[in-house]
C-alpha cells in the first residue's frame, strides 16, 4: 500500500474516530445538563405548587383534574407542546388524590414515605414535596424518554452537520496529501533518470523537515559511492600503470633467457633479474591490493585493546631475517610504556613492518636501525642518506619516490603507514636525523 493511501486512511480514521469521541462525550454532558435543567424546573414548579394557598385552591375546584390542553386550545393555536414535558398531582395525606393536570398526572400512585427526586419504575422522574400545614403531598414528574429525546435532539443537531462534511474533510485530506507528497514524486522522478556516476548532491530545499534526514543520507550514499568509484578507477590506473614497467622488464628477461643459448653467464644473470622482476611485481600487486582495502575502510569495525609492549616485538622479529640478509642490525629500544590503543593488531603490525622494511632498504650495510618506544609515540630512524628537504614534504604520496633512489620498490609503503595511521587517529611526522644523514619517522599516540 502506497504511503499516499496509509495517510489518507489514518487521518480519515482519525477524523471518524475523533468525531465519534466528540459525539459521547457530547452527549454525556449534554443529558448531564439537561437533567440539571428539568431538575430544577421540577423543583420550582413543585415549589410553585406547595406555596399556594392549596385548601381554597382544592375547595373552589369541582372536578379533580384540569382540563387537556387539546380541549382548550386547537391544535394549531397551542404551540409546540409536548405531553410528557411535566406533569402532577397532589394528594392528601390519606392518599386520596385531590387534583392533576388533567394529563399524565392522573396515572400517578400516592406514596407517602419519600421526599425529593425519585425514579419510579415506570421510566419516571418523581418528585415528592409536603405542603409546609402537612395536609397535602405534591408530585411532580417527567419522563426520562422525554428528557432523553431532548439531549439525543440536541447532540444531533451539532454533530449531524459535522458528520455531513465528513466526506468534504476526507476529500480535502487526500488533496493535501498528494500536494505535500509531490515533492517526493518528483524527488523519485529524478533518482529514476539519474546517470549510474553521477554523484551530484539531491536539493533539499522542498523536501518535507521530516523527509531530509534521509535525503542527507542519500546525498552521503552517493558521495561514498563516488568516492569508491573513483578509487576504484584509480587502482585500475595505478594498477595499470605501474604493472606495465615490471612486467615489460619481465618480458625482456624471459626473451635473454631464450637468447642465451650456451652462455651460462649470460642466462643465469638473465634469471637472476627474472626472479626480481618477479618479487617487485608480487610486492607491487599485494600493495596496491592492501591500500584498496585500507581505502574502501570508511572505520575499523570491532577494536581491540592493542599492547604495543608485545606488538613491537613481535613484528621486528618477523623482519630480523630480512635485515640480517640485507646486513643491517634491528636495535629495539623500549623507554616507556604507552597506554593501551583500541584498535586493530593487524593493521598496525602492517604499519611497523612498513616502516621497519622501509628503514631496512635505505640502510646501507653495516647500518643499525634502531626503534623506540614511549609512552606517547614509536620512532623509526635508520642510518640512510635521508630526504631533502625539497622531496620530505611529499613523502606518504602514492607512487612518489625521491630522486636517485637505487632501491627497488614502488612508493606506497609510507602511503599505507598514513592511511592505517589515519584509520586509527595517530599522526605520522618525517624528519631528517641530522646533516650528516639518516631518517627518523614517528608515529605519535
Amino acid at each position: 500500500m502506497s504511503l499516499r493511501l496509509r495517510l489518507i486512511l489514518i487521518f480519515s480514521l482519525l477524523a471518524l474516530f475523533t468525531w465519534c469521541s466528540a459525539s459521547v462525550v457530547a452527549w454525556m454532558m449534554t443529558r448531564h445538563k439537561i437533567n440539571e435543567v428539568f431538575d430544577t424546573q421540577q423543583m420550582l414548579f413543585a415549589k410553585r405548587l406547595v406555596t399556594t394557598n392549596l385548601g381554597e385552591l382544592l375547595a373552589s375546584q369541582d372536578v379533580r383534574s384540569l382540563p387537556k390542553t387539546k380541549k382548550i386550545l386547537r391544535h394549531g393555536k397551542r404551540g409546540e407542546q409536548e405531553d410528557d414535558a411535566l406533569a402532577f398531582a397532589i394528594f392528601s395525606r390519606e392518599g386520596r388524590m385531590l387534583l392533576n393536570d388533567g394529563e399524565n398526572g392522573g396515572d400517578f400512585l400516592f406514596d407517602g414515605k419519600h421526599e425529593g427526586f425519585i425514579d419510579s419504575h415506570d421510566s419516571w422522574r418523581l418528585l415528592w414535596l409536603t405542603s409546609p400545614d402537612g395536609r397535602y403531598r405534591i408530585v411532580v414528574g417527567q419522563e426520562w424518554d422525554y428528557r432523553h429525546e431532548m439531549a439525543l435532539g440536541m447532540v444531533t443537531s451539532q454533530l449531524i452537520p459535522w458528520l455531513v462534511t465528513l466526506p468534504i474533510l476526507m476529500l480535502l485530506i487526500a488533496l493535501m496529501v498528494g500536494r505535500e507528497l509531490r515533492p517526493l514524486k518528483a524527488m523519485a522522478a529524478s533518482l529514476r533518470q539519474r546517470a549510474p556516476d553521477d554523484a551530484t548532491a539531491l536539493n533539499d530545499r522542498q523536501v518535507p523537515t521530516e523527509v531530509r534526514p534521509l535525503v542527507e543520507a542519500l546525498n552521503v550514499l552517493f558521495a561514498r559511492i563516488s568516492a569508491m568509484l573513483v578509487r576504484e578507477r584509480r587502482f585500475t590506473s595505478d594498477a595499470a600503470h605501474e604493472l606495465r614497467s615490471p612486467l615489460a622488464a619481465l618480458r625482456v628477461q624471459t626473451e635473454v633467457v631464450q637468447l642465451a643459448g650456451d652462455d651460462e653467464q649470460m642466462r643465469e644473470h638473465a634469471v637472476e633479474n627474472l626472479t626480481i622482476g618477479i618479487d617487485r611485481a608480487t610486492r607491487l600487486v599485494d600493495q596496491l591490493l592492501t591500500l584498496s582495502r585500507l581505502d574502501s575502510l570508511s572505520d575499523l569495525g570491532e577494536l581491540e585493546q592493542v599492547d604495543w609492549q608485545q606488538l613491537v616485538p613481535m613484528t621486528l622479529a618477523e623482519q630480523d631475517r630480512h635485515a640480517h640478509a640485507a646486513g643491517v642490525t634491528l636495535h629495539y629500544e623500549p623507554q616507556g610504556t604507552p597506554p593501551p590503543l583500541p584498535g586493530q593488531a593487524l593493521l598496525l603490525s602492517l604499519l611497523v613492518r612498513n616502516l621497519v622494511d622501509n628503514a631496512v632498504r635505505y640502510t646501507p650495510a653495516g647500518g643499525t636501525v634502531r626503534v623506540m618506544l614511549n609512552s606517547q609515540q614509536l620512532q623509526v630512524e635508520d642510518d640512510g642518506p635521508g630526504v631533502t628537504q625539497e622531496h620530505l614534504a611529499r613523502l606518504g604520496e602514492r607512487f612518489y619516490r625521491p630522486p636517485g633512489q637505487e632501491q627497488i620498490g614502488s612508493g606506497l609503503g609510507l602511503s599505507i603507514v598514513l592511511r592505517i595511521a589515519s584509520l586509527h587517529g595517530l599522526r605520522v611526522s618525517f624528519a631528517n636525523r641530522s646533516a650528516g644523514g639518516g631518517f627518523v619517522v614517528t608515529v605519535k599516540f
